[in-house]
């Protein structure tokens, strides 16, 4: 799977997560520090919802300070669903009753340990057939 991975600043976390998808197999697409580019949360959030809104990822995983700015600028992207999710249980929620497609996580709170549990539940959950008329009214921007 090609995932894509942004962040407005290179950390400890970012690093770890990077390492992680890749031991998990994915091909992962580097936005921002991350990458070695200068870029804000915004250009990074925008730019990251454009890969996955566009398929040339199949799913990403983003960061800022907080996770909300990163996810408010990618949610701006027709077609990306991105959840800021600070464990498990909330990614796999985020996965399976709102078909999300970009995993948010603040950089200030989020430990490598619980960043791992949150990719698990990310990658093992699927969307749950009963939510897709919900998931269809977003797109169709008809909420």
């Amino acid at each position: 799977m090609k995932v894509g991975l942004g962040s407005d600043e290179r950390t400890p976390l970012t690093d770890a997560v990077v390492a992680d998808l890749q031991a998990r197999g994915h091909e992962v697409v580097l936005v921002g520090p991350p990458a070695g580019e200068e870029k804000q949360w915004a250009e990074v959030g925008h730019e990251v919802g454009r890969l996955v809104a566009d398929g040339r990822c199949d799913t990403a995983v983003l960061f800022c300070w907080t996770g909300t700015g990163a996810s408010i600028a990618a949610n701006k992207v027709a077609g990306v669903r991105a959840a800021l999710c600070t464990d498990a249980e909330t990614a796999a929620g985020a996965r399976t009753w709102n078909d999300a497609n970009v995993l948010v996580m603040g950089l200030r709170l989020t430990s490598r340990d619980v960043a791992h549990e949150m990719l698990d539940a990310w990658f093992a959950a699927r969307p749950d057939p009963s939510e897709a008329e919900n998931i269809e009214r977003l797109e169709r921007d008809e909420v």
